[in-house]
């Protein structure tokens, strides 16, 4: 005849079951007033987009339109360049995420795989570079861009803000979870460094390319300042946030309508492209060593 101790009895689990439907209870409230929390701005972002003018200066918390309308979608794009504007934040973007997604993953491979002199020293000294402010190097690098001549071209937003010291180290320490013994196997067969990095350890690396590649996209994308140093001047050269604040956004008034129609415009593409890779933005950052 089995003994039934106290911690086994039927009762201890009742008790046990109930108290984890408790905590299962509580965990998903929280979790549902979190959601509600973090949702409701866009959900705002989208009934301002479709509401009338009139609408926005009634008095008191209005949570639906009084009747929807597309005119905040329709005429800043009649009245504003907004799809140059959106050619030029897709030029540089897909152009400095190319760049920073190649430059990176060779820097990450070399500092990881490749041993020479001083490379300790030289990766600390890079990682000391990113608490440097970015205003304090704005100026340097407007002048440098003017003595380049790159002053109000693509090119002068481009080749700056081309490679991440951040990208970088989430590079190296991805690469530093491949087993050398995969690189020596393919060394003692005679192959070189860059045919073991295309060949080897590039086909690895997919979760750490669409890691990569999304913050490039959404750091790039969003980007303010800097363009607006080296591209004032031209509005045909603006890039979607430089366009809204200097276009949309008046001195005294402003259409938020049509500025939170235009801010759904821009945010579409991010949102897409991080839904369709998420699984490989998680793979990245959990085999990179990142908490």
């Amino acid at each position: 005849m089995a003994i039934l101790t106290p911690a086994y009895t039927p009762g201890a689990r009742n008790v046990r079951r109930r108290a984890r439907g408790r905590f299962f209870g509580l965990r998903l409230s929280l979790a549902i007033v979190i959601t509600l929390v973090m949702v409701f701005p866009l959900y705002w972002m989208i009934m301002t987009a479709v509401s009338p003018r009139a609408d926005l200066y009634q008095s008191g918390l209005h949570l639906w339109p009084s009747h929807w309308t597309w005119d905040n979608f329709t005429l800043p794009i009649k009245q504003f360049p907004v799809w140059q504007w959106f050619r030029n934040s897709a030029v540089i973007t897909i152009a400095v995420t190319v760049i920073t997604v190649i430059a990176n993953l060779l820097a990450g491979y070399a500092f990881a795989k490749l041993r020479f002199r001083g490379r300790n020293a030289l990766f600390l000294l890079l990682l000391s570079t990113m608490m440097i402010p970015v205003q304090a190097i704005m100026v340097p690098q407007f002048r440098l861009s003017i003595d380049l001549g790159l002053f109000g071209n693509l090119w002068a937003v481009i080749l700056p803000e081309s490679a991440t010291v951040f990208g970088i180290f989430l590079a190296r320490q991805f690469f530093l979870a491949v087993p050398d013994e995969l690189i020596e196997a393919a060394r003692s067969d005679g192959a070189g460094q860059l045919r073991i990095f295309v060949s080897i350890v590039l086909p690895l690396c997919k979760p750490l390319i669409a890691v990569l590649t999304l913050l490039t996209m959404l750091s790039e994308w969003n980007s303010f300042a800097w363009p607006l140093v080296v591209l004032f001047g031209n509005d045909q050269l603006f890039t979607l946030p430089i366009g809204m604040v200097t276009d949309l956004q008046g001195q005294y008034t402003s259409n938020y309508g049509a500025l939170m129609a235009m801010n759904l415009l821009m945010i579409a593409p991010m949102v897409i492209l991080f839904v369709a890779f998420q699984r490989f933005f998680v793979q990245g950052l959990a085999r990179s060593g990142l908490k």
